[in-house]
């Protein structure tokens, strides 16, 4: 899936542990911008998972099969390791997507922006207030709720939905 040349790259990372609705609302969004976009599930993450990187990839996959198909075609999800700014350099792309849920947010956002910047001066963070019907919605949220044998077939795609029935 090679890009041309003067196509709008993009990386939207994160552990994606597991994929929800906000994450896949900042996917459609930023495909509005973006030519291409590289969704990086991280394999090294500070965040303690529930799922193994393969299963969060696999995750991400199913989640995106439901978008449109000229989106699907300029959407490549893979792992990765290592520097987020070093990603951004071998896929090309002219930056990275984030997505912003509330004030709180902004603060880690910005700190990590300025950390990848800092890295590299070329490297821009681009950021998306997420749609207010999914602002509420977490990675974190969503597996307190299915640990604790709660429903969240209505914060995450149908496909993650399954895993936890």
């Amino acid at each position: 899936m090679a890009g041309k040349t003067n196509e709008r790259i993009a990386v939207y990372a994160g552990s994606f542990d597991p994929i929800t609705i906000g994450h896949v609302d900042i996917i459609e969004r930023a495909l509005k911008v973006f030519d291409r976009l590289y969704v990086g599930v991280a394999q090294s993450t500070e965040k303690e998972v529930m799922f193994p990187l393969a299963e969060r990839v696999a995750m991400v996959e199913e989640a995106v099969k439901a978008l449109p198909a000229d989106d699907r075609e300029r959407i490549v999800v893979e792992g990765f390791g290592g520097l987020l700014v070093d990603y951004v350099h071998a896929r090309k792309a002219l930056g990275i997507v984030r997505g912003l849920r509330a004030v709180s947010d902004y603060e880690y956002e910005a700190q990590m922006a300025l950390i990848n910047r800092n890295l590299d001066p070329e490297v821009e963070t681009v950021f998306f207030v997420t749609s207010p019907h999914c602002s509420f919605v977490s990675s974190s949220v969503v597996k307190i709720i299915a640990k604790n044998g709660g429903d969240v077939s209505h914060l995450v795609p149908p496909s993650v939905a399954k895993r936890f029935s």
